[in-house]
């Protein structure tokens, strides 16, 4: 059967949402930025006065003002934008229970067999438009087609609130002439890589030698040459379908520069602190630990150990994740520091213990009731007396603070 996929993109989403608090900054160029102090100040989102003067998401807030002086800059408020997301899903419920989130502000919505009763998919989309206007108060653009990677291609093409569909008989000419950075999924790094092989446009890398790519890029090549053609079979999920959790994680950009392996320990417990109560939560632990480090050249490194037994304790996951950083040349000081715990399994399964390792039980249970502790008295109540070194460095709780990106298309 010929699939009909909806993708849902709401414009500019948190400048848009943070305009109807503050209606009078709605025709001024404003950005939605991070914290400077806290060092993640880049714009997060821009309304359209703010993207006319050439203000780009990602790029830093002095940037931004170099190129629109009166640009007017605001914190996010994460909790303001996930409201306003659900009120959106609301709406698109009313159409299909086929509803796969890509992100805070996108959505894949697969309309096949809601056709037969709401009619044309255009007409639907002119429907939703308009209830998004109308019953909450910002505008998305929705890209309409046979699979979900032209979807997201169609709803990036006409901005704001428009419809674009791209069918099995036109996405040669829609789709093909565009430079194929706008294919989901090729970044800087690929699309660099592509063009060195004279592969500049979407049509460029459809018509590709499917062998070349395989061995330019390994089975990205040839996954990017399926998504060219238009051979993305991908299934839309189900509204609430729980996916696989693969890693827990928290990475952050620091304060300050670390600059040696004191600096690097505190931040290390903080994350892992994080991760462990996550995990907890979850009902799992992890049996590997992964950091991620990048310096202040911005050039990334990622290393990983395995832990001695599975585990959800801070201490085992920091310990681990310290060995990993042993021998980090300290010319180069760190700018921001991830730890992740991987390869997880159930927290009751069963294990082998050892002889000689002891009994965790008691260390279990003493973060079972730090964690019952900051629930009811906040994150703060109980903290390592090694984080008052640097009150600075380490006054951040990533598990309560964190900021949302998008999800994986493959899960």
């Amino acid at each position: 059967m010929q699939r009909t996929i909806f993708h849902i993109d709401l414009n500019n989403f948190y400048a848009s949402v943070e305009c109807l608090y503050r209606p009078e900054l709605r025709h001024r160029p404003i950005a939605v930025c991070g914290d400077v102090e806290a060092r993640h100040g880049i714009v997060l989102a821009k309304n359209y006065p703010a993207k006319q003067s050439g203000v780009k998401t990602g790029e830093a807030i002095w940037q931004a003002k170099q190129k629109c002086p009166g640009l007017i800059t605001v914190p996010p408020d994460f909790r303001k934008y996930l409201r306003f997301s659900r009120l959106a899903k609301l709406i698109y419920a009313d159409y299909t229970d086929q509803i796969e989130p890509f992100g805070i502000d996108e959505a894949w919505l697969d309309m096949s067999r809601s056709l037969k009763i709401f009619g044309d998919a255009h007409m639907i989309a002119t429907e939703i438009r308009r209830r998004l206007r109308e019953e909450i108060g910002i505008t998305g653009s929705i890209g309409i087609s046979f699979n979900k990677i032209f979807a997201k291609l169609g709803s990036d093409l006409n901005k704001p609130d428009a419809t674009t569909v791209i069918t099995e008989n036109n996405f040669q000419k829609i789709v093909w002439p565009l430079p194929v950075g706008e294919l989901l999924y090729v970044g800087r790094s690929t699309q660099r890589k592509l063009e060195n092989r004279a592969i500049f446009t979407v049509g460029d890398l459809a018509k590709a030698d499917v062998n070349g790519l395989r061995l330019l890029l390994g089975v990205w090549g040839e996954t990017l040459w399926n998504f060219a053609n238009g051979y993305d079979a991908a299934v839309v999920r189900h509204s609430g379908e729980e996916y696989l959790i693969k890693s827990v994680g928290n990475s952050t950009t620091t304060a300050r520069d670390l600059r040696n392996e004191q600096d690097a320990k505190l931040i290390i417990f903080v994350l892992s602190e994080s991760i462990a109560a996550r995990l907890r939560e979850l009902g799992l632990k992890c049996t590997t630990v992964a950091i991620t480090i990048r310096n202040i050249e911005l050039v990334s490194c990622v290393r990983q150990g395995k832990l001695t037994r599975p585990s959800f304790l801070s201490a085992e996951i920091a310990q681990t994740a310290l060995e990993l950083l042993t021998n980090y040349n300290w010319d180069k000081p760190i700018r921001s520091l991830g730890v992740r715990g991987c390869d997880l399994v159930t927290a009751n399964e069963h294990i082998q213990l050892n002889l000689f390792e002891g009994d965790r039980t008691s260390s279990e249970e003493l973060e079972k009731t730090v964690d019952g502790i900051r629930a009811r008295f906040g994150h703060y109540s109980v903290r390592r007396c090694s984080m008052l070194l640097d009150r600075k460095l380490t006054g951040f709780s990533p598990k309560e603070d964190h900021v949302i990106h998008p999800v994986s298309f493959f899960r």
